[in-house]
C-alpha cells in the first residue's frame, strides 16, 4: 500500500510539472518544484521572466492557481515564483532561446545564432556546452548538427550528476527542429581537481584541527585526561581500604587477662607443690 501511495505521488508531481511546462512556454521556465506543507501544496517554479508569469496585479498567476486546483483536485495549492539566477547557465532557457530565434529569424541563419548562445555560455563561467540540431536544416533532407565548445564529460557519474540538460522544439513551415543542449558549468567538482596545500594553509588546517579537537567533549585527549583521572581515583581508593583495617583493629583493645594469658604461660604456684608433697609422705594415722 505505502509503494502505491509513493508511486501515485510522484505520478502526480510529474503532471503539474508537465502541465505548467505546457502552459508556460516562451516564458523562460526552467523547472518547478513540488513541497507538501501542512498548509497545502507548495508549487515553485523557477524561471528568467517572473513577470510575464505574474502578469497585472497577478492574474495570470490566480488563473494558473485556480486551473491546478481543479485539475489535479488539490486543496490549497500555492504557487511561488523564483528567478533564475544566471539564464546562462540554464540549459533549458538556452535551449527556448535557439527554438524563439530560430521561429524569428529561420533556420538560415542557425549556425551565427548557436554560436552566439555558446560564448554568452562560456563567458557567463561555463567548462563547456554542446547544442545538437535534428531537423531539415537548413536543406529539405533532415540532418543532426552538433556544435560544441569549452571541455564537457560525455560519460560516467560525473555525466548524469553534474551535466545540465535542455530540451525544446521550434516550429517552422519545414517542420519541426529539435534541440538539445547540455551545459557543464564551474561549480562542478571533477575526480581529477587536485589542490596542493601551501605551508601557511597547512598551518591554520593544523591550528583549527587542535581548537576542535580542544572543543569536543568526545576527543582524544580529553579521553586520555579521563581515563587517567580515572585511573589515579582507583589507586586512592586501594590505598586508603587498608589503613582504615589497621585503624579498626587498633580502636578495639582486648581485655588485660586475656593478653597476659597470651603474653606468658601459666606456671603452678610453689605454695600449691608443696602441700602436695607434704601429702604425699604422711601416711595416714589409722
Amino acid at each position: 500500500m505505502i509503494e502505491r501511495k509513493i508511486i501515485s505521488q510522484k505520478l502526480k508531481e510529474f503532471q503539474i510539472q508537465d502541465y505548467i511546462s505546457s502552459t508556460l512556454k516562451n516564458s523562460g521556465q526552467s523547472h518547478t518544484k513540488l513541497l507538501h506543507t501542512p498548509l497545502g501544496e507548495k508549487i515553485v517554479v523557477y524561471t528568467s521572466r517572473p513577470g510575464i508569469i505574474v502578469g497585472r496585479k497577478g492574474q495570470h498567476i490566480k488563473k494558473l492557481t485556480s486551473a491546478i486546483k481543479k485539475r489535479f483536485e488539490l486543496e490549497n495549492p500555492q504557487l511561488e515564483i523564483a528567478e533564475v539566477e544566471n539564464v546562462n547557465l540554464n540549459a533549458k532557457i538556452v535551449a527556448e532561446r535557439i527554438a524563439q530565434s530560430f521561429e524569428r529569424y529561420g533556420s538560415q541563419r542557425f549556425k551565427g545564432i548557436v554560436h552566439r548562445v555558446m560564448q554568452d555560455s562560456i563567458t557567463a563561467k561555463a567548462m563547456g556546452i554542446e547544442v545538437t540540431i535534428s531537423g531539415k536544416v537548413p536543406s529539405a533532407r533532415a540532418k543532426a548538427w552538433r556544435f560544441y565548445l569549452g571541455y564537457l564529460k560525455k560519460c560516467g557519474d560525473i555525466a548524469l550528476t553534474g551535466v545540465d540538460r535542455g530540451f525544446a522544439t521550434a516550429k517552422l513551415k519545414s517542420g519541426i527542429i529539435g534541440i538539445k543542449v547540455r551545459i557543464m558549468p564551474l561549480t562542478t567538482k571533477l575526480p581529477d581537481d587536485i589542490h596542493v596545500a601551501t605551508a601557511s594553509e597547512l598551518e591554520l588546517l593544523t591550528q583549527e584541527l587542535k581548537e576542535v579537537k580542544s572543543g569536543v567533549p568526545g576527543s582524544h585527549s580529553e579521553s586520555q585526561e579521563t581515563a587517567g583521572n580515572e585511573e589515579g581515583k582507583k589507586e586512592e581508593k586501594t590505598a586508603k581500604k587498608p589503613r582504615k583495617r589497621a585503624s579498626k583493629k587498633k580502636e578495639s583493645p582486648e581485655p588485660q587477662g586475656v593478653q597476659a594469658s597470651q603474653a606468658q604461660p601459666q606456671t603452678p604456684s610453689p605454695t600449691l607443690a608443696a602441700q602436695d608433697v607434704e601429702l604425699e609422705e604422711t601416711p595416714d594415722e589409722n
